[in-house]
């Protein structure tokens, strides 16, 4: 399928060949007919991309601070390999759009193939033949209501939401600063309330084009003596602010045309310096609106389609979406004047051209429209030039996921080792899976997991997905006859870590490894050669300065991520169980409170081993980012030893330091060299299965010694 995508590195927007995607539990696939183009966020994102290092940096310097921090605490080189790998990764564009399902994952009730909805949402709405929606952003569309006009609804929804968020009655008056494709849309469902309406705008052509949708409208200049006029001197009960301007004249002519205690609300990007003597003295409320409604960024509501009772929330971002296609269909809300270009796909760059400036022609609504093709069941891969494969390797690689893990860390890694073919990579949206396979040299791309797995000529698959999906998707593929890596976790639960462990047992002539990377460093490699002849106990303690994650990120959430002690922690325990030499046999886990901040990340864990050595594992949310996150400190026979963040090993020995330093190197390189060679020789794993599986239930024991305040033994 055509995909519409911008590189933010090179500023480069372009029309791809991308796999079609597939749909995933709770989602729709949609074959679009109409998309709309936002004049205001797609404008910003394409002239932020467009811009040189130096001007982005400008432009974001929040993202130049976190970029030093990181420079401070990993050094240079990784800092910019990081930086660049995070630019160099591709963007969809588009959030409104409206098309056919004709496919549905599980658990989508209420809904069938072949329904006409409208669809919403960064990410998902793109501008592509296909999208894959969540069911909470699709909208059921009633006969009379065109593809072309539902592309409409989303936007329609950020206009309904401000006006609600004015909380207005009939018969009020209301003044809309700003008469873009957003104020049309908010003068309309004003007046369709039952309000009194006056637009304002600095465009004669956009307060005569309001004019004709018959609310009375006036320019900039006329605005203040035409305000008090229409307000018999009262004021405006509110004002909502649609404008698209860095500019804080919007906001101080709001406060003037105000009545005393009027409301403002702003649903458009404008200057917020506001003058505190009007707004003082007329104790005007003001509120910035955040999109379609309640419901928007929380991924319980959009992505897992968890609803809100309607009797608690009775305007969510679903309803909203519903309450636009209604206005549409009844005739109240009018969009079809409002449309000034309509590009096929195929030429969706000019598009761009047109709402960036570098074509000079005024525009208002544009639109994009899509082949009006029957559906049918096409391959969901596409293929590439194999002139930089290499058909001579013995490890045929598959991938599972391609995100930014895949893309900045390990597929630079794999890319530039002999013994792997990168034979093909997935992933659900299909468009991440196109860029990366073009990038490092992949024989095709592919929305499918299933179809790599299957691939008789793949024999080892790489899973860097989602946590949620690893244990069914590592059983998937050592069932098929696949040498398996797995990013960590293994598992989430001992439930899937022991279909894991079933699995293993069947499987004879294939190799498991998990990520662990850290026992792979060479300082880590270094330490373990110094103590493997010790004669007593070890004392270790392990301090990671892990930083602050919102409860609402995707690792916090238990059956998604794991939570950060089962989901990254597991690293750490890995790390003493390796310098060690054996796994743990109890864990004691004491966490901070959580005071409505944390998520149980704030814990101090002590492990004690068959040997009597005791590990200390710190690990802490709660500290400055800009700290160095990791320090082991191990005692043992007379020796200290100290691994400052893989930059840095000290070892104090008879009254002497010896150190060695470089370039922070997290083990990634190694691990994967040591896995093709466990591939290609038919030795045994690189980590023993023993204690993969021990570290992955050390990993869960933490977590229910934490909870239960007891000490936990690790059978």
């Amino acid at each position: 399928m055509k995909q519409l995508i911008q590189n933010i590195k090179n500023g480069k927007t372009t029309i791809e060949d991308v796999p079609t995607p597939t749909p995933r539990e709770g989602q729709a696939l949609v074959k679009i007919s109409a998309s709309l183009v936002s004049a205001g966020t797609e404008r910003m994102v394409v002239e932020f991309a467009e811009k040189n290092l130096i001007g982005k940096a400008r432009s974001r310097p929040d993202l130049v601070k976190q970029v030093l921090d990181k420079a401070k605490r990993e050094g240079i080189q990784p800092t910019l390999q990081a930086a660049f790998n995070r630019l160099d990764q591709p963007m969809s564009l588009g959030y409104s759009s409206a098309g056919t399902i004709v496919a549905l994952g599980k658990n989508m009730t209420g809904f069938k193939v072949g329904q006409r909805v409208a669809c919403a949402g960064a990410n998902y709405a793109v501008h592509a033949e296909y999208n894959i929606v969540p069911k909470n952003l699709l909208t059921p569309l009633p006969k009379n209501v065109d593809f072309e006009s539902a592309a409409f609804t989303t936007l329609g929804a950020i206009a309904l939401h401000g006006f609600r968020l004015a909380q207005t009655q009939i018969g009020e008056n209301v003044a809309v600063i700003g008469l873009g494709l957003l104020g049309l849309l908010t003068i309309q469902i004003a007046s369709a309330a039952g309000c009194n309406v006056l637009g304002i705008d600095l465009d004669p052509q956009r307060v005569k084009l309001a004019s004709l949708l018959d609310i009375q409208s006036v320019t900039r200049s006329q605005a203040e003596a035409s305000a008090s006029a229409f307000s018999h001197q009262r004021g405006f009960d509110a004002v909502i602010i649609c404008a698209d301007t860095s500019s804080d004249d919007p906001i101080q002519l709001a406060g003037i045309i105000s009545r005393d205690r009027g409301r403002v609300v702003a649903t458009g990007a404008v200057g917020l310096n506001i003058p505190r003597k009007i707004y003082y003295e007329k104790e005007i409320s003001f509120i910035n609106s955040r999109s379609y409604g309640p419901g928007r960024y929380d991924a319980n509501y959009e992505e897992d389609g968890i609803d809100y009772p309607l009797g608690y929330v009775r305007w969510s971002e679903g309803r909203n979406f519903e309450a636009v296609v209604d206005l549409l269909a009844s005739g109240k809300l009018k969009v079809e004047s409002l449309i000034s270009h309509r590009f096929p796909i195929e030429k969706g760059v000019q598009a761009y051209e047109v709402i960036t400036g570098k074509k000079k022609e005024s525009f208002l609504g544009v639109l994009l429209t899509y082949p009006d093709s029957e559906w049918k069941v096409e391959s969901k891969s596409i293929h590439f030039p194999l002139s930089t494969s290499r058909k001579s390797s013995t490890i045929k690689l598959g991938v599972l996921g391609a995100g930014l893990y895949a893309n900045s860390t390990l597929l630079p890694i794999i890319k530039n080792n002999k013994d792997f073919e990168l034979i093909g990579i997935a992933s659900s949206g299909g468009f991440h899976a196109q860029n990366s396979g073009k990038k490092f040299g992949f024989h095709y791309a592919t929305s499918s997991d299933d179809e790599i797995i299957n691939d008789k000529n793949i024999n080892t698959v790489a899973i860097l997905t989602r946590h949620d999906s690893h244990a069914d998707l590592v059983v998937k593929a050592l069932k098929a006859g696949k040498n398996v890596f797995v990013e960590k976790p293994l598992a989430l639960n001992s439930r899937q870590l022991s279909v894991i462990s079933k699995q293993l047992e069947k499987t004879d002539n294939c190799l498991l490894l998990t990520g662990f990377n850290r026992r792979f460093s060479p300082h880590a490699q270094n330490l373990k050669s110094l103590i493997v002849n010790r004669q007593s106990s070890m004392h270790l303690h392990y301090r990671i300065n892990a930083g602050f994650i919102p409860s609402n990120h995707w690792t916090q959430d238990p059956n998604i991520g794991g939570g950060r002690i089962i989901g990254e922690a597991c690293h750490f325990i890995d790390l003493i169980t390796y310098l060690v030499g054996d796994v743990p046999i109890s864990v004691h886990a004491v966490v901070l409170p959580n005071n409505g901040k944390y998520s149980d990340d704030n814990v101090s864990m002590t492990f004690t081993f068959p040997d009597g050595s005791i590990g200390v594992i710190d690990y802490l949310a709660n500290g400055d980012k800009s700290m160095p996150k990791e320090r082991l400190e191990v005692f043992c026979d007379g020796m200290v030893a100290v691994l400052d963040d893989y930059v840095k090993l000290q070892i104090l020995e008879n009254g002497k330091w010896k150190v060695e330093s470089g370039n922070q190197d997290k083990g990634w390189k190694n691990e994967m060299s040591a896995f093709a060679k466990a591939i290609k020789e038919g030795i045994e794993p690189p980590i023993l299965y023993e204690q993969l599986i021990g570290v992955t239930k050390s990993s869960f024991a933490a977590v229910e010694s934490m909870r239960s305040k007891q000490i936990v033994e690790i059978k």
